[in-house]
């Protein structure tokens, strides 16, 4: 099957968790204008279903989680052109930070210019020992154009963000992590999907509800005055508080048992 007739993004179901994968391995899950929309329409579809705990974003192969935008395909186009994929990036792909479930991305491989942006619009990161990250886009020309001048400070500080932007240099693991820029790490022999699963299992078996306004609340933190914030909170709260999830947690505490929630 060639690039051109496959279906560019994959989607499968481990349970409650939505993995999105990224399939143009020979092209290094670079972001084509088939790509985005692609991408467009599976947040669509995982946003209407109520069962989706989380979504792992990744990519095929081991080399390459996503090199950023396809330079093969950028190179034919006019400069309206590459303007409308930047609104695409930001219609297209804001679903991973406005989501009701978290959004986890597992970098498996290189992610460069756009392709760690697709990463910072994810609420959170697990990362190959082996993989890289860098935004080398000053050394084309040009900046981040996919909300990594914005996510990068805001997640890691505006000096280490200048420091990656500026110079386009690649950083590993370590200093990522160290960063702050990725939640976890993953030793080179464990594979990253299972291990990014595994660590999303209090998550897959947690109550719903609860996730979900936290979800809400910390987002709001990012955009809120401290008081409105508290606000905000609170309204959350609320949500939890009239649940039939926290009488069962509180039953199971008493009965010392394993609580089973069910989202309402």
């Amino acid at each position: 099957m060639t690039d051109a007739s496959r279906d560019p993004v994959r989607v499968e179901r481990r349970g409650t968790i939505a993995i999105v994968t990224l399939d143009r391995p020979e092209r290094m899950n670079a972001l084509s204008r088939a790509t985005v929309e692609r991408l467009g329409a599976i947040g669509r579809e995982l946003q209407a279903d109520s069962s989706v705990r989380a979504c792992i974003l990744t990519g095929a192969g081991d080399k390459a989680f996503c090199a950023g935008a396809d330079l093969k395909e950028r190179q034919g186009m006019t400069r309206e052109q590459v303007r409308e994929m930047l609104g695409l990036y930001r219609s297209e792909l804001a679903w991973l930070a406005s989501s009701d479930f978290p959004s986890v991305a597992a970098i498996n491989g290189v992610a460069l210019g756009g392709g760690l942006e697709l990463a910072l619009a994810c609420d959170l990161r697990t990362m190959a020992e082996p993989a890289t990250l860098g935004l080398p886009e000053t050394s084309l020309a040009i900046i981040p154009g996919a909300g990594g001048t914005q996510r990068l400070p805001r997640l890691i500080g505006e000096a280490r963000a200048l420091d990656l932007i500026l110079t386009g240099r690649r950083v590993g693991s370590a200093e990522a992590l160290h960063f702050g820029l990725v939640n976890l790490v993953v030793p080179e022999a464990r594979p990253l999907l299972q291990a990014t699963l595994d660590w999303l299992t209090p998550l897959a078996d947690g109550a719903p509800i609860a996730q979900r306004a936290a979800l809400a609340a910390v987002r709001a933190a990012a955009r809120s005055p401290l008081e409105q914030g508290l606000a905000f909170e609170r309204d959350q709260y609320e949500r939890c508080l009239e649940s039939r999830d926290r009488e069962e947690a509180l039953a199971a505490f008493a009965e010392k048992r394993k609580p089973l929630f069910r989202g309402e």
